[in-house]
């Protein structure tokens, strides 16, 4: 029996035989051709690719009803792809200008865009590397004219092994056979853990060469939570094994009795828990876990998923169906929050030797005041709609809260103008993020709304720490007393004005943390929406007089071991 530690990304167990998916083996042709052939394979290629498109569109239908329609947009972007102007112009450039066949031409252009994506060094880009291989594979498969991989048709119940596991075969699998999912390749934001956590399926990822260690056929154990796979498990493992299914099973029927529940101490302290979203789509599973709000919609990723800049339509469309989905309750819009390491493949960023602490957020947005107030003006439309306040990151100043004030009134005159509806009272928040945020706190409470707490950058600029950097990533830690204080100082001075004040960073759903945060005093946690009826479950539990104690306590310890000590963490 051995145990092999991937990276765990959707809850749950599994227990089955092992199904190694493998790539289409494509016979890829080098050979040169001759000027003469060079309009025969162009009109092979844009046949395949006319092809894939029909391909890829039937894909997307049947996968609308499979994952729902948020999740099926990623064939959106599949399509883009296939299209691509400038991919066809590549392989046209390299049919007719170096002699490549059709098969080559595309290859090598792919690998242009592939390694372009590369350079970025951002994970949400990384990731979309393996959107351009699914798309590119399949124009080469019918350029040869062989059948695609997939799992439409599994003989038995398995648990898939993978390098990696394209959105098109996620989507087109059979859903009843597939037990789990264990990939080579992949992180928390790959397609692969996406597509598991909509579906419900245990999944593990990063497990390298999984497909060597684990051969077709043998039976082995899926932990997506821990991210472990057991193989080989013996009696007692398999005992242990339907004691942590039956346990897990009844943890979430636990959970599902209190989800109409209020997030309420037993003292009566009321606790608002939002949910953090990325896009329109997330909106299903806050409204199904009975969200109170949106703590955090990251806007970043409607341009992130975009060719260009997106214009103010379609940025209204977005928000709107958020603020409409979530039926009057509190919705807090963070304008865009894009640097470091979050780049755009259509925006060339100037090069820096600290990204984290250049030019990204709201210095960007001021800095390109046209971008900033396409944006600004889609939000006010959309809080006609609902009760949307607007989120301001990375600021460390009065003159940027004031510019971006400034800029906020420019785009209310302009749609008064026009006679466009808008909450004419839009609440405006910082994010605290910043140890400049942190000191200047006092003045951003006369000034501001509201604050939101950034505990993942908040942490990294306190301690100086990269949390990118695995190197010192044991320094990462909200626990330091630090951290702790500074959290403390901005509740303090929040209160001080009467202004409200949550949180949305990772540290908000950490289940050992979440006491103290009470005890701290925040009116507010916003975490992911698979975590908000076990946050909720802890909030119903503590007395907050008691959580108050605990706070004045763990304030008064000096070292990260001993506030670990002290919560059990």
């Amino acid at each position: 029996m051995r145990s092999l530690q991937g990276i765990g990304v959707s809850k749950g167990l599994a227990f089955g035989p092992v199904y190694v998916y493998e790539k289409t083996d494509i016979p890829i042709h080098t050979a040169p051709i001759a000027p003469g052939e060079a309009q025969q394979e162009a009109d092979k290629f844009r046949n395949a690719v006319e092809l894939t498109v029909k391909q890829i569109s039937s894909i997307a239908k049947a996968a609308e009803g499979t994952l729902g329609e948020e999740n099926a947009k990623v064939f959106e972007a599949h399509l883009d792809i296939a299209e691509d102007p400038a991919l066809e112009e590549m392989v046209m450039d390299n049919i007719h200008t170096a002699h490549m066949n059709a098969m080559r031409a595309l290859g090598e252009a792919k690998e242009s865009f592939a390694a372009l994506f590369r350079e970025l060094g951002d994970d949400y880009f990384r990731e979309r590397v393996f959107d351009l291989d699914d798309v590119c594979e399949r124009i080469l498969c019918n350029l040869a004219g062989v059948v695609p991989a997939s799992l439409q048709f599994l003989p038995e119940k398995v648990i898939v092994v993978a390098e990696d596991l394209t959105p098109s075969i996620t989507a087109t699998m059979d859903r009843e056979k597939v037990l789990a999912f264990v990939t080579e390749t992949g992180g928390k934001t790959s397609h692969t853990a996406i597509m598991a956590r909509t579906l419900e399926i245990p999944a593990v990822v990063g497990l390298k060469e999984a497909r060597a260690q684990l051969p077709n056929g043998e039976k082995i154990i899926v932990d997506g939570q821990a991210g472990t796979v057991l193989t080989h498990p013996d009696a007692a493992a398999m005992a242990e094994y339907e004691r942590k299914k039956l346990r897990h099973s009844q943890e979430k029927e636990a959970l599902r009795a209190i989800l109409n529940e209020p997030s309420i101490t037993l003292d009566g302290r009321k606790i608002e828990l939002y949910a953090n979203i990325g896009s329109p789509g997330d909106i299903e599973a806050v409204t199904a876990n009975n969200g109170e709000g949106v703590g955090l919609f990251r806007t970043e990723f409607l341009y992130m998923d975009s060719t260009r800049f997106p214009v103010e339509e379609e940025q209204f469309t977005a928000y709107r169906q958020v603020a409409q989905g979530m039926a009057g309750k509190p919705v807090i819009i963070r304008t865009l929050d894009i640097g470091g390491d979050k780049t755009l493949p259509y925006f060339t960023f100037p090069k820096e030797e600290n990204p984290f602490l250049g030019y990204r957020a709201i210095r960007m947005c001021l800095d390109m005041p046209e971008i900033f107030k396409t944006q600004l003006r889609a939000i006010l439309r959309a809080s006609a709609l609902g009760r949307v306040k607007i989120l301001l990151p990375m600021v460390i100043s009065l003159e940027e809260v004031r510019a971006a004030k400034s800029l906020l009134a420019e785009c209310k005159g302009e749609l008064r103008a026009q006679g466009i509806a808008f909450d004419e009272g839009i609440k405006v928040g910082v994010m605290v993020e910043t140890p400049a945020a942190v000191l200047m706190a006092d003045a951003f409470a006369k000034e501001v709304d509201f604050f939101s707490l950034g505990t993942n950058d908040l942490t990294q600029y306190v301690l100086a720490v990269d949390r990118g950097n695995e190197s010192i990533n044991a320094l990462f830690n909200p626990y330091h007393p630090a951290v702790l204080h500074s959290i403390k100082k901005v509740i303090d001075a929040a209160h001080r004005e009467g202004k409200f004040v949550g949180m949305c960073g990772e540290f908000a759903g950490d289940e050992q943390a979440v006491p103290l945060l009470l005890g701290l005093g925040l009116d507010e946690l916003s975490v992911s929406a698979s975590s908000l009826l076990a946050v909720k479950k802890v909030i119903r539990n503590q007395h907050y007089s008691h959580a108050q104690r605990l706070a004045q306590e763990v304030l008064a310890l000096t070292t990260v071991a001993e506030v670990e000590a002290r919560l059990g963490a």
